[in-house]
């Protein structure tokens, strides 16, 4: 058989046999943290990602066998590396200083990942944000973040709506008792900046 026929039907065996290993993805590693304290959260959500975990998902609630309320988090690390992250954790009950902190951290390089309620022990239900950073990518991701806040969910569509309009695209959303008394719709929109 002449080479010019062979060369060819040898590579695309190559490529058919090759290709499930190709399309193999790497075993996902799991680590779940836990704690009845937002302040250990943090602390602890960066000590996972020193080990190249990196943050997945969040929720606020009663778990069987704590006694009582936590917020639990899902990280996850496969064989693939994807940048050194770092975590801040945002936790309040007033949503007018949770924007002003939000903003503080986009400018700071970080960005959102998560929301959830959380019942503390001295706080009260608050509302928690967790927000990321690539430590190996220098300056701000350029987002900015508007929180919209309200107890009705006609007013929260107009919000929106308005929000919207500005470019922001919403990215998480909690029902939570603020401060202010009321079961408040909580919800957090970011926008790419130019």
């Amino acid at each position: 058989m002449d080479w010019r026929v062979m060369l060819p039907l040898a590579f695309v065996t190559l490529i058919l046999h090759a290709s499930p290993l190709v399309a193999q993805s790497a075993p996902i590693e799991y680590r779940m943290l836990a704690t009845s304290k937002t302040s250990t959260l943090e602390k602890e959500l960066n000590e996972a990602a020193k080990a190249g975990y990196r943050f997945q998902t969040v929720m606020g609630g009663e778990t069987a066998g704590s006694g009582g309320k936590e917020v639990v988090a899902i990280m996850a690390r496969s064989g693939v590396p994807r940048g050194v992250y770092e975590y801040k954790l945002l936790a309040t009950t007033r949503t007018s200083q949770m924007q002003k902190e939000l903003q503080q951290a986009a400018e700071a390089g970080f960005d959102y990942r998560g929301q959830t309620v959380f019942q503390s022990t001295f706080g009260g239900r608050e509302v928690v944000c967790i927000l990321e950073r690539d430590t190996e990518q220098r300056g701000s991701p350029g987002v900015s973040f508007k929180l919209l806040a309200t107890t009705k969910t006609s007013t929260m569509e107009k919000e929106l709506m308005e929000a919207g309009a500005e470019g922001y695209e919403a990215v998480g959303m909690t029902v939570a008792k603020t401060a202010l008394g009321g079961d408040e719709l909580v919800t957090i929109l970011r926008r790419q900046l130019r």
